[in-house]
């Protein structure tokens, strides 16, 4: 039904499984164990600009928290009319939430087909899921693009004496499928092998939540629902790991702690670059704001007012009078300058102390 997942991840493990084969031997389990975490780190390298897209996203939605809130508060009788405006708020800012969500849904396939094609490396077991068969059965049987031969391979790698496809919680009849390849194993070299890898696993998931979380705005930690996912992140998932680990095999908990590793590094990648590049947009700003001011020692323009033509070059009245007189007619005819009491060409006698103050006090 899913072999279109499981398919893809066994070509990837057995690629892999080839490239350690050459340097550490076949039936080694560090062969195995480096093939699970680069299967992990192949996948993340697919997923890596979708998880810049998801981080990009989340950024964005809480530049966008005061305006969502704003809409909440507006239309909180009218749903539907809320919707609407979200929808258009979303697509004015080319903002998707699904690209949020992308990374991790990507991931959780990848874990169910990587889980389900390590576990068919020993099908000795019952109930769901598992064929029942006998030991010589499973170990000569192909597991999907893995050979017989390369099956029990598996069955007889190690790390620190435990087979990496057992867990604590193994019933005994199916550790008999390792009688034949390097012996049955013990609950408790399992264990030894399990809880730490668990232990780390955990804390790993619960460092790269609080990672996370930091980088949260105050206005998005303030959001119920993300306060909600936060708390999930931080101590429920992580106790998740510790509390389904006896019931996961040992490449399981490999996959978990390897992917965390990468995940840890490609946020500390991932949020340096953006930092950087926020970085050079607040220089731009600042370059582009002390390119528009004035320099020093010069004068401020309002460029604002403008100045009619009236208003640009004031004109004395009585200086005016005083250039029309001096001035030649336009009929060839040429005025002389009038001194003071003189009396004018229409017979009025101009008054001597036009255009001066006036020195005399009235009393």
């Amino acid at each position: 039904m899913l072999d279109f997942i499981y398919y893809p991840v066994s070509w990837i493990l057995w690629f892999w499984h080839r490239v350690f084969g050459f340097a550490f031997g076949a039936d080694n389990g560090l062969t195995w164990a480096l093939a699970v975490v680069f299967l992990v780190f192949t996948l993340r390298l697919v997923l890596y600009k979708p998880f810049v897209k998801q981080v990009r996203t989340t950024k964005q939605m809480q530049e966008l928290q005061p305006q969502i809130k704003e809409l909440q508060k507006k239309y909180k009788n009218d749903r539907q009319k809320m919707a609407t405006e979200m929808q258009k708020l979303q697509k004015d800012h080319g903002f998707n939430p699904l690209m949020g969500c992308l990374p991790i849904l990507a991931q959780v396939p990848v874990f169910l087909g990587l889980f389900h094609v390590l576990r068919s490396f020993n099908r000795t077991g019952t109930g769901i899921g598992q064929l029942s068969m006998s030991a010589y059965d499973n170990a000569h049987t192909p597991n999907y693009v893995f050979s017989a031969t390369d099956v029990q391979s598996f069955l007889s790698a190690r790390i620190f004496g435990a087979p990496i496809s057992a867990y604590i919680t193994s019933p005994p009849s199916q550790l008999q499928a390792f009688a034949d390849y390097g012996g049955v194993p013990t609950k408790l070299s399992i264990a030894l092998v399990s809880i730490p890898l668990m232990v780390i696993a955990g804390l790993a998931t619960h460092f790269n939540a609080r990672a996370s979380v930091a980088r949260q705005s105050p206005e998005a930690a303030a959001n119920p629902q993300s306060a909600m996912m936060n708390k999930l992140a931080l101590w429920v998932f992580p106790l998740g790991v510790l509390v389904g680990g006896p019931f996961l095999p040992i490449a399981i908990l490999l996959y978990w702690v390897s992917n965390n590793i990468w995940t840890y590094g490609q946020q500390h990648l991932v949020f340096g670059r953006m930092a950087k590049e926020d970085e050079v947009k607040k220089q731009q700003k600042l370059e582009q704001r002390a390119q528009n001011a004035p320099k020093p020692g010069a004068k401020p323009v309002n460029v604002k007012k403008k100045q009619s033509p009236a208003d640009a070059a004031p004109v004395d009245a009585d200086a005016a009078v005083e250039a029309a007189d001096a001035a030649p007619s336009t009929n060839g005819t040429s005025k002389s300058p009038t001194k003071a009491g003189q009396r004018r060409s229409g017979g009025q006698k101009r008054p001597g102390n036009r255009g001066r103050p006036n020195q005399k006090r009235r009393r």
